[in-house]
Formats: C-alpha cells, sequence, structure tokens
C-alpha cells in the first residue's frame, strides 16, 4: 500500500539524502509545512518568519517499510532534544516536527516518542512536534537530490555526509542494493 509521510528533522538537504537510501522509500520531495504563507520561498523560510519548517513528502510502499520505521531512521539521524535547531542551522524552519496525515500515524508517532522518553534514549526530553499537516509545499527544483547533485561541496562533506554515514551504519540491512 502507498503511503506519505511528512518529516522535518533540519536542512532538507540532509533529510532528503538519507531517506532516499531506505528500502521501500518511492520517491521523497524537498518542502515546506507548518505556517501560514502560502506557496513560500526558500529564501522567505530561511528568514525564519514564515511559521514553516523544512521538510520532506515521502512516499513509501508501506508493505515494504512501515511508517515505525520511518520514525526509527527519523530519530535516529537528528538530534531531536534540541528546539529549532539542528547542529549550524538555526530557527524555527529547523525544528524537529512530524506532519501526520491520520489518525494511525498520529498514534503510532506519539507512542514512539513516548518510548524514547521513557526509555532514556536521549539524555534529554524529546521536543518534536507533533501536529497535523495542512499544506506541504513544494521546495524550488534546484533542492532535488542537492546531496547526489552537490556531493564535493563543502556542506553536503561536512554536515549531510555524516548523516547519511550514520544511516548505513545504522541501518545497512535497510538500504537500497
Amino acid at each position: 500500500m502507498i503511503e506519505k509521510a511528512y518529516l522535518g528533522n533540519g536542512c532538507f538537504w540532509c533529510t532528503e539524502a538519507v531517506f532516499q537510501k531506505l528500502v521501500g522509500v518511492l520517491t521523497v520531495k524537498n518542502g515546506y509545512s507548518g505556517g501560514a504563507k502560502p506557496n513560500p520561498s526558500y529564501k522567505e523560510v530561511c528568514t525564519g518568519t514564515t511559521g514553516h519548517a523544512d521538510c520532506l513528502d515521502i512516499t513509501f510502499d508501506a508493505d515494504i517499510v512501515s511508517f515505525e520505521t520511518l520514525l526509527q531512521v527519523f530519530f535516529e539521524t537528528h538530534d531531536p532534544t534540541t528546539l529549532n535547531r539542528q547542529g549550524n542551522d538555526v530557527g524555527t524552519q529547523y525544528r524537529s516536527v512530524i506532519f501526520f496525515t491520520n489518525d494511525a500515524q498520529k498514534d503510532t508517532a506519539a507512542a514512539y516518542i513516548n518510548q524514547l522518553n521513557t526509555g532514556g534514549i536521549f539524555k534529554a526530553p524529546i521536543v518534536t512536534e507533533l501536529t497535523a499537516l495542512s499544506q506541504f509545499f513544494g521546495a524550488e527544483n534546484y533542492h532535488d537530490n542537492y546531496y547526489l547533485n552537490n556531493t564535493a561541496e563543502s556542506y553536503c562533506q561536512f554536515v549531510v555526509r555524516p548523516k547519511v554515514e550514520k544511516f548505513k551504519k545504522l541501518f545497512a540491512d535497510k538500504m537500497k542494493g
């Protein structure tokens, strides 16, 4: 069954590169959600004034990869305990957020967050926002496949690549061939 997930965990260049490698993920689209401004541009979202977060529209085959597995990858490849920040990327546009599309996703995500918090998996409480998806706005096309197209750039080398390497190490059994 084909489903959608909308996740924000910092700069979408980093997270796109990770989820593209996950078996069962069909497409990953960079974009924005969570704010009030319709059709925001990258430049506008970067100001932190639109209310939108960088996020991904992930289309996946739920018969191959579960929503819970997407959550595992999500929580393992960013710091869900820092408010409005991932590394040097600072602002509400880089917040940790799960935009659920139905009650099953909401319940699964809430239970997973509770499990991580009560299990003491992180040194601080999880601050990931859990909110209903209102609308997703696709980012400009030059953001698509950013890491794949710009691997040699310093941001990709020092920020994106370590996340991809962490994913490869932790989820080798769930990587595309």
